[in-house]
């Protein structure tokens, strides 16, 4: 058995999330499965984040133990793989690693970003990558709002803790503007909690449109309780854009 890791891009509308559950159509589900059939055995792979039903990757790495005879030329076992996934799900690069390295755990840094159309007519056909506020939000507001959440915090705040789990991230970039017509959230950190970003991001609109001000964020991640952050925003303009690694796994770019 050989060392693989897997780079794949996937529009999350078809799926109930990333990780695999019985009976349901989730990536990992859909990866092990396209490895079962090339390996004719069980494949079990690890990835570098879960994702939700309905969020997108445009750079989700997963690793596998493999047999060697379909690993030998990794650019083949990614053509096949990709001949069996669907469109939906893209497989883009497959490269030979050290048996060290880890999708999850040799993780530097992840990075997502979340689009949201507050116009009065939201354009229909972004409903699957852009998610519709209400309201018009300002985007000075959110910036101050924001700041706060920069560095080392206990985000218990923002998130469905999971038990045994530390609640302290690092949050190193949380940019917002205006583009197009669209408002985009950046956010990069060492790593993120269930549905942490949703949550900000779910805060931080109510900050734009006047529901609440700039400094109750500051107040809700001092509280550490969950039930103030209270909106969580919509699965669908959420995107995992890029998962980065130490340079020496090589692992490819986002797509």
């Amino acid at each position: 058995m050989v060392r693989v890791a897997i780079v794949c891009a996937y529009d999350g509308s078809g799926f109930r999330g990333f990780a695999r559950q019985q009976g349901l159509r989730t990536v990992q589900g859909e990866i092990e499965g396209a490895l079962e059939r090339l390996a004719r055995d069980p494949i079990v792979t690890v990835g570098a984040g879960r994702t939700d039903s309905g969020v997108h990757a445009r750079h989700q790495v997963l690793h596998a133990d493999v047999p060697e005879r379909i690993a030998a030329e990794p650019p083949a076992l990614c053509r096949r793989l990709q001949a069996i996934t669907g469109r939906d799900l893209t497989v883009y690069a497959v490269s030979g690693v050290s048996k060290e390295f880890d999708a999850r755990f040799s993780a530097l840094e992840r990075c997502y970003h979340y689009l949201v159309d507050d116009r009065p007519f939201p354009d229909p056909l972004l409903r699957h990558t852009v998610a519709a506020w209400p309201h018009p939000v300002s985007v000075s507001r959110m910036r101050a709002g924001a700041k706060t959440l920069l560095g080392t915090h206990d985000f218990s705040a923002f998130c469905r803790p999971r038990p045994g789990q530390s609640l302290v991230r690092e949050v190193r970039r949380l940019a917002i503007e205006r583009r197009e017509g669209l408002v985009s959230f950046r956010v990069d950190a060492n790593a993120f909690l269930h549905q942490m970003v949703r949550r900000v991001v779910g805060l931080l609109l109510e900050v734009g449109d006047g529901y609440r001000e700039p400094e109750e964020v500051a107040e809700v991640l001092e509280g550490k309780d969950r039930s103030r952050s209270s909106r969580i925003a919509h699965p669908e303009g959420l995107t995992l854009i890029e998962v980065r690694y130490p340079a020496r796994f090589h692992i490819p770019s986002p797509l």
